[in-house]
């Protein structure tokens, strides 16, 4: 394989200096100047013969390509296989955190080391969650650019990041949830969402067709989330349908939802027609409906609707459901997540596994001694 030519040539202020001329995998000639030595041109010419060899040569020019260049492109693929909610944190992302720091560096003049400080700093002052929403978002701009050969290696990988930390659930008890429905402005979204594990969205997005009454079967197929104060409807988070089992103590109250209205009216509406939108978090009615709570039992928990999924996974699992049976009604992709976020909620689990072990263990030994 030729490994091209070296050429001396002079500054204008008499030095010397050597052009290394060599021709791209796909043939095209180009050339990199500047070497103090010849020595120097030569092996930088003994490098590209042996990437290109390997398929792993890096063209000087592609490197000189910007984050904010590449992040344009990776947004816009990004675009078509996420959630909007999902999109539009990754956005202010890019926006707050990413590009102030990177957007006009090109991507061959990032380092390991850089990266490395600009996460020790972000870790500095802002949580665990946003430094590594913020870590991934370059790590994954970068990797792009690591495979479309603009750079060798990603710079931004194997960094330590901070862990995130899990704070305490809020999980209610049957009597909490009803005490939380009775002091809300929608008692019966309450009771719904606390017994039967749904998102906001997935609840919000249920439709009277959507409700087999007889099986007491919903299935979720929409998911109404709200960004930027525009409702987004779209599949459900995990993108597969899915079908949950209410309580017959929901019956009534499901039955009065959506008495009168067609089949295509949304459950949980007030005219069946616009999306209920999200409570705000301070001011809301369920804040309200919480401080309400606490004021009348100061041990009433701090919670939030989301908590109410959390809720409805400890109900279910403190009424004998296993792992399978939450996992499917939660939607979550497989066993090892619910187990891994609900690990605490099974421990009455384990104490029973230990009480078997120990009973078969004695049963056996003595079942040998007896034989003997």
């Amino acid at each position: 394989m030729q490994l091209g030519s070296v050429h001396a040539y002079s500054l204008a202020t008499g030095a010397k200096r050597y052009k290394a001329i060599y021709r791209r995998p796909d043939n095209t000639q180009t050339s990199k100047s500047g070497f103090q030595r010849k020595r120097e041109a030569e092996e930088f010419l003994a490098t590209v013969t042996v990437s290109k060899a390997a398929g792993t040569y890096v063209s000087p020019s592609d490197a000189k390509a910007t984050i904010d260049m590449l992040a344009n492109e990776w947004i816009a693929a990004h675009a078509a296989t996420v959630k909007p909610s999902t999109l539009h944190s990754d956005e202010s992302t890019l926006r707050i955190h990413v590009r102030p720091k990177w957007g006009n560096r090109a991507v061959g003049s990032i380092r390991h080391s850089e990266v490395r400080a600009w996460v020790a700093e972000l870790a500095a002052g802002k949580s665990p969650t946003t430094v590594r929403r913020a870590h991934g978002l370059l790590a994954s701009i970068l990797d792009n650019a690591v495979r479309d050969r603009r750079i060798a290696t990603n710079p931004a990988r194997e960094i330590k990041l901070p862990r995130r930390t899990q704070g305490a659930r809020g999980y209610l008890s049957h009597k909490q949830v009803e005490a939380l429905a009775k002091h809300a402005k929608h008692p019966d979204f309450v009771r719904f969402l606390a017994l039967t594990g749904l998102r906001w969205g997935e609840a919000t997005g249920l439709r009277v067709k959507h409700l087999d009454l007889t099986r007491r079967r919903a299935t979720v197929e929409e998911n109404a989330v709200w960004v930027n104060g525009k409702v987004r409807v779209g599949t459900p988070k995990t993108h597969e349908r899915r079908t949950v089992v209410w309580p017959a103590v929901l019956d009534d109250a499901i039955r009065s939802a959506i008495a009168g209205r067609g089949r295509d009216a949304l459950v949980w509406s007030t005219d069946g027609v616009e999306y209920r939108g999200p409570s705000n978090s301070q001011h809301g009615w369920f804040a309200g409906a919480v401080a309400r709570c606490q004021a009348s039992d100061p041990e009433f928990p701090r919670v939030t609707p989301h908590d109410l999924r959390h809720t409805a996974a400890s109900l279910a699992i403190s009424s004998g459901a296993n792992v399978k049976a939450v996992q499917r009604m939660l939607g979550h992709q497989s066993a090892f997540m619910t187990l891994d976020r609900y690990a605490d909620l099974f421990e009455d689990d384990l104490d029973a596994v230990a009480e078997a072990l120990s009973k078969a263990h004695t049963s056996s030994n003595k079942t040998a001694t007896e034989a003997a």
